[in-house]
């Protein structure tokens, strides 16, 4: 029989295996980028903004602006698997970042197959093969089903940005991803009312009428009193306001991660919620990336 000792310390191991995950999930909750409005510049050229919504929910929202004019910009997006492939390895937006040696990044296109049933139940990992939805384009190399309810964005010579309400790039675009939506054409919304508009995680990239100046936009969400996220038509709103001309829904939800390199290292700018769990990146098809020149910085 076991003593008192013995059965002490297996209840201990116990109550220690069911804890963890508490604690775990509990530490990621105190990573989460502060509730604090904030703006600075990342590189040369890129420009970083954080500002919190306390109504009519809580919401942390990111907001990129890149000068596509700036010497040292490049662009970047995923490449396919191989030469002869279409479908690309799944890697986190911190990865992709890391192993391209980017300056910036966020994740693009929605993609198959996904499922998402439990922390440890999901699909894709890391390395596991997936297909974009809708086109991308690496290095003039289109890959992925161009799709007529899937729209572009495409950078082409001087990085100068086209978003076309086109399932596909023009010839000679260099770098593409694809998205769901348009939110604003020609400086105006392009919204249709959506009763099943809730809010969410979203991504979006928008650009002005010239094509040489960018934003991405990072909104968190299903993070109950951090940030519940936005509904498309909210977030239209905050893209007119900035005064973009032409803007583009990309893959939210669990997906949305907005990544910097800081000391040659990937540092998250946003908190994703990849199995609803802060601070937990989801291993998606392909991303934009951005190289860029370091500035000097005291943060």
């Amino acid at each position: 029989m076991r003593t008192n000792l013995e059965r002490k310390s297996v209840l201990a191991i116990a109550a220690g295996i069911l804890f963890l995950p508490i604690v775990i999930y509990g530490w990621q909750h105190f990573q989460r980028p502060p509730l604090t409005n904030t703006k600075k510049v990342l590189f040369k050229g890129i420009e970083y903004e954080r500002s919190i919504v306390k109504k009519p929910r809580p919401v942390v929202i990111h907001i990129i602006s890149i000068d596509l004019t700036e010497p040292g910009i490049k662009v970047l997006v995923t490449p396919p698997q191989n030469q002869q492939s279409y479908s690309t390895k799944a890697r986190t937006t911190s990865d992709f970042l890391k192993e391209f040696r980017l300056q910036l990044a966020i994740n693009a296109n929605y993609f198959h197959p996904f499922h998402e049933n439990t922390p440890w139940d999901y699909y894709p990992r890391t390395g596991d093969i997936v297909s974009t939805v809708g086109q991308a384009i690496n290095h003039g190399r289109a890959y992925g089903k161009a799709d007529s309810k899937w729209y572009v964005s495409c950078f082409g010579k001087n990085n100068l940005l086209q978003i076309l309400k086109s399932d596909r790039c023009p010839d000679h675009t260099l770098q593409g991803i694809a998205g769901k939506e348009m939110l604003v054409i020609n400086g105006e919304s392009s919204n249709q009312q959506d009763n099943q508009d809730k809010p969410y995680s979203r991504v979006a990239i928008a650009t002005n009428k010239e094509g040489n100046k960018l934003w991405l936009i990072a909104v968190d969400g299903k993070q109950p009193l951090y940030s519940e996220g936005l509904k498309k038509t909210e977030l239209t709103n905050i893209l007119l306001n900035l005064g973009v001309d032409r803007a583009l829904n990309l893959d939210g939800g669990g997906s949305t991660t907005l990544v910097m390199e800081k000391d040659n290292q990937p540092k998250l700018l946003n908190s994703p919620s990849h199995t609803k769990i802060p601070m937990h990146e989801r291993p998606v098809a392909n991303h934009i990336g951005f190289y860029a020149e370091v500035v000097d910085r005291h943060w």
